[in-house]
């Protein structure tokens, strides 16, 4: 009896202790559970771990899209700035050199200067080599002439004897003209290179962009087959084309090369044998500049082209009106200054008195038979007649005309005298006679 009740009580002692275990047992999961309810709540309040992830890797990305564009267009700024800071302004030179035409390009970049040469004035005098040393010019990296008539060419021999000159280009075209041979002689002694440029070539010198409009060929018509170039700098154009005529400017317009230009040198110093209407309007320039001397016994700058471009609304300038025009572009805007006031109207005087008059007012080498050149049908020019012309002077047999053709240019009748046999005597008849000049 004893020990069964004994045994009871182990039994329940035993119970009882299992159950404070499993009690204790079940509080302590119950905490467990608690904190991963605190954690799932915190979950329900804050981004999923896999979204957050997600989202900050677009924030990355897009960051850093944002830093390359950045990136990117502060290095084309700087691009620009560097380009801007590194090229120069380009400055080009309508030269006052009386009836005749040159042309100065200045520009540099990168710290080498550039320097071009449009046509080399009259044979008569000494501009265009003064004008160079004005503005500090020691080397010329390209010269042009645009044909060998004597107010192109005319001081090419001494621009070359006196400046380190890299290359010359001529249209091929030649004359017998004795500033002819001795600009050419020059040119092969000075070493300097030579090209006869034709339509459709394209160079560029520095910065500076030569589009080659004409000639394609030559065959020997001097004035209308013209080198003709059109200058770009920047997004700024300048079109030069000599003397070249309205039926060749027409070539120009049809040969499929975009003419257009900011400014445009008038063709042929203004003179009516140039500026067709379609080729000022194909051109559609902003400005026109002609090159001419003060009261020059040709009529140019004509009347009708006058007309025609001031009715287009076209800035006009003239170096007989004006002087040296200095035309100073960055390639984007330009300006234009002049060292003489003055406004160009039809058939009007010069509205200021030219500084220099050195041989302005006579005929140049280049005269022709425009119809804005002198109205005397019976005056036969010494400088540009052909053989058969000339022999209409007395005295000038087919020997003596083939003689005066080849001493040309001539000054005045009295040059004449270089031609042999031709002394003071038969310069008195010629004179008297009434039919030469020059």
């Amino acid at each position: 009896m004893n020990t069964r009740f004994l045994l009871m009580m182990i039994l329940t002692v035993f119970l009882v202790a299992c159950g404070q275990d499993g009690a204790t047992q079940t509080n302590e999961n119950s905490h467990v559970d608690d904190g991963i309810e605190a954690k799932t709540a915190d979950k329900e309040n804050v981004v999923p771990e896999p979204e957050v992830e997600e989202k900050e890797g677009e924030t990355s990305e897009e960051t850093a899209t944002i830093e390359d564009e950045t990136a990117e267009a502060e290095t084309a700024t700087e691009e620009e700035v560097s380009q801007d800071t590194l090229r120069s302004d380009l400055k080009v030179h309508y030269i006052d050199v009386g009836q005749a035409d040159a042309t100065l390009f200045q520009y540099s970049e990168e710290g080498s200067d550039y320097t071009i040469l449009f046509d080399t004035g009259d044979w008569r005098g000494s501009e265009v080599v003064n004008y160079l040393q004005s503005q500090n010019v020691s080397s010329i990296d390209l010269v042009v002439v645009s044909h060998p008539d004597a107010d192109h060419i005319g001081q090419l021999e001494k621009v070359v004897n006196t400046f380190d000159v890299g290359e010359v280009w001529l249209s091929g075209n030649e004359s017998s003209s004795q500033t002819f041979q001795r600009g050419m002689e020059a040119v092969i002694n000075s070493g300097a290179d030579f090209h006869e440029p034709r339509t459709g070539e394209e160079y560029e010198i520095g910065p500076l962009e030569i589009d080659v409009l004409y000639p394609s060929s030559i065959s020997g018509k001097t004035n209308e087959e013209s080198v003709s170039l059109l200058f770009t700098y920047g997004s700024t154009e300048f079109l030069f084309t000599g003397d070249a005529g309205r039926s060749d400017e027409l070539k120009m317009m049809n040969s499929g090369i975009d003419i257009q230009a900011d400014i445009l040198q008038l063709g042929h110093h203004g003179s009516n044998t140039s500026s067709d209407p379609a080729f000022i309007d194909a051109v559609n320039p902003s400005v026109a500049i002609y090159s001419a001397g003060s009261s020059n016994s040709y009529g140019h700058p004509s009347t009708e082209v006058v007309s025609l471009i001031q009715n287009t609304g076209i800035e006009l300038y003239g170096t007989d009106v004006h002087g040296t025009i200095i035309v100073t572009t960055d390639g984007e805007s330009y300006q234009i200054a002049t060292n003489k006031d003055g406004t160009v109207s039809p058939g009007s005087a010069p509205a200021t008195t030219p500084v220099e008059s050195e041989a302005e007012e006579e005929p140049d080498a280049d005269a022709d038979s425009s119809s804005d050149a002198p109205t005397d049908s019976s005056c036969i020019h010494i400088n540009t007649a052909s053989t058969e012309e000339v022999q209409g002077i007395i005295h000038i047999g087919p020997a003596r005309a083939q003689d005066l053709i080849d001493l040309r240019p001539y000054h005045s009748v009295d040059d004449l005298s270089r031609i042999s046999g031709i002394g003071p005597a038969r310069i008195a008849d010629i004179k008297s006679e009434g039919l030469a000049c020059s």
